[in-house]
C-alpha cells in the first residue's frame, strides 16, 4: 500500500504525517533553521524528504508564507508551492479553504485560499468525527479556536486578520510568546508590580516552571541564548520583574509562573465562552484539544464544565504516534482528508 504524507509548512516548524490505509503511522516535527532567508524552508524540506519513499502521495498546508523572509503572503505561497512541487512532484496537492486539494498552478493563483489554511483542515476533520464542539489548537505561537456545529466548522473568519477580529485566532502560544504579551503586572512578595516590556522570557519558561511543557515542544534558543534548566528559566522570569533570581526562592518563581499560566488560560477561556454562546452549542459539546499546548485545552474544559476529547482520539492512529498526531493536527488532517482508505486509489 502506497504511503501518503500530509505536510504543514510553518515558519518555525515543518510537520509531516505518514498515513497508510487511513491509519496514521508516524508524525515528525522538524524545526526550520534560524535563518533570515528562504533557504530555511529548503533545508527543512530536505530533511523531511529523508523519510518519504518514492511514489508517495503528498498533501500540503502552510502558514510559512507569513514569515518575514517574504515581502508578502502571495510571494510566500508562491515560493512554498514551488519548493514543494520541485521536491515532491507535480501531483502534490495544496489545501484550500473550500476543502479542495489544489494543484500547484491553482494554489498560486488562488493563494488567498491556501495562505494559513492549516486550521481549516484540522477543523474539517474534527467536525467530521465529532459533530459539535470547539476545536482548541494551542501551538508554540498561536491558539486556534474553531467552533464545530452539525458536522461542519462554523468559523466566521477566513484569513488571519478576520480570525483575529472574530476571536477565532489568538496570537498566544505555550513556547514562543513573550511573557509581556500575557500580563502587564504580576504579584511579587505580596504586591502587584509592573513588568518589563521586553522579551526577557517566553511562555516556554513559564511552562517549564509549572511542569507542563512537553519535552520536545521547545527546540528554539532561549530568549537570553542560555540553557533551559528550571533555574535558568526562573532567572529569565525574574528579569521580567527587573530582578535577579536570588531575590526569591524557586518556589516563589514557580508561583509567579503559575500566575502567568492562569492569565493565559483566562484569555483563552473568555474567547471560548463567547464562541460557545455565539454558536449556541449544547452543554455536551466538548472541547477538542490539539497542539503541543493542549494541556491548556484540558484545563479549559474543566473550567467550562464540558467534556474533553483529544484530537488523537478522533482518528485511527498507531499508539506510538498519538502524542505527535495531536500536536501536529493540520499535517495529520490534510493526509487523512484526502488519502483515507476510502479515497485511496
Amino acid at each position: 500500500m502506497a504511503a501518503s504524507f500530509g505536510w504543514d509548512l510553518g515558519g518555525a516548524n515543518l510537520k509531516l504525517a505518514r498515513v497508510e490505509g487511513g491509519r496514521v503511522l508516524e508524525v515528525v516535527q522538524i524545526p526550520c533553521p534560524v535563518l533570515g532567508d528562504r533557504s530555511k524552508f529548503d533545508l527543512a524540506v530536505e530533511e523531511a524528504l529523508k523519510i518519504c519513499p518514492p511514489g508517495a502521495r503528498h498533501a500540503v498546508t502552510m502558514t510559512g508564507e507569513l514569515s518575514d523572509v517574504f515581502q508578502n503572503r502571495a510571494e510566500g505561497v508562491a515560493y512554498l508551492v514551488g519548493l514543494m512541487r520541485k521536491a515532491t512532484g507535480a501531483e502534490t496537492g495544496f489545501y484550500g479553504l473550500r476543502s479542495d486539494l489544489l494543484d500547484a498552478d491553482q494554489a498560486v493563483e488562488r493563494w488567498q485560499e491556501v495562505a494559513s489554511a492549516n486550521w481549516h483542515a484540522s477543523a474539517a476533520l474534527a467536525a467530521k468525527h465529532c459533530g459539535d464542539g470547539l476545536l482548541v489548537d494551542v501551538g508554540t505561537t498561536t491558539t486556534d479556536l474553531i467552533p464545530l456545529k452539525d458536522g461542519k466548522e462554523t468559523a466566521l473568519g477566513l484569513n488571519d486578520g478576520q480570525r483575529l477580529f472574530e476571536g477565532e485566532l489568538i496570537y498566544v502560544g505555550v513556547v514562543r510568546t513573550p511573557v509581556m504579551a500575557i500580563a502587564q503586572a504580576a504579584p511579587f512578595k505580596g504586591r502587584m508590580q509592573s513588568i518589563a516590556a521586553e522579551r526577557f522570557a517566553t511562555m516556554a519558561d513559564v511552562y517549564r516552571l509549572t511542569g507542563d511543557l512537553p519535552d520536545d515542544a521547545d527546540p528554539y534558543p532561549a530568549a537570553d541564548q542560555r540553557g533551559k534548566s528550571i533555574e535558568e528559566s526562573a532567572a529569565r522570569l525574574a528579569r521580567m520583574l527587573g530582578r535577579d533570581a536570588g531575590e526569591a526562592d524557586l518556589i516563589a518563581w514557580k508561583a509567579l509562573a503559575h500566575f502567568f499560566a492562569r492569565r493565559q488560560l483566562d484569555q483563552i477561556e473568555g474567547v471560548s465562552r463567547a464562541l460557545f454562546e455565539r454558536e449556541a452549542l449544547p452543554r455536551e459539546a466538548p472541547v477538542i484539544g490539539a497542539g503541543c499546548g493542549r494541556f491548556l485545552a484540558q484545563s479549559l474544559a474543566k473550567r467550562l464544565d464540558r467534556p474533553y476529547r483529544d484530537f488523537a482520539g478522533l482518528i485511527d492512529c498507531a499508539p506510538e504516534a498519538r502524542e505527535m498526531a495531536a500536536a501536529c493536527a493540520p499535517a495529520v488532517a490534510v493526509a487523512l482528508l484526502f488519502f483515507s482508505s476510502e479515497r485511496a486509489t
